[in-house]
C-alpha cells in the first residue's frame, strides 16, 4: 500500500508506510494513522498545516 503525505497543500512524499516514516522520522503507525478518519475529523478543526496521509490506490 502506498500513501501521499502532504502538509497543508505541499507534497512531501509519496511511498509505502515504511519508506515515509523513515524519510518524516516517524513511526509507520504514524504514518497510517494519518490517513484514519479519526484523525482527519481531529485536525479538521485545528490548524490546517497539519500532516496527514492519503492511500493511493493500486490502480
Amino acid at each position: 500500500m502506498e500513501y501521499a503525505v502532504y502538509k497543508g497543500d505541499e507534497l512531501l512524499g509519496i511511498g509505502t508506510a515504511k519508506e515515509l516514516s523513515e524519510r518524516l522520522k516517524v513511526k509507520v503507525e504514524t504514518i497510517k494513522f494519518y490517513s484514519t478518519a479519526s484523525y482527519q475529523k481531529r485536525i479538521k478543526k485545528e490548524n490546517h498545516n497539519r500532516l496527514i496521509s492519503v492511500k493511493l490506490d493500486d490502480d
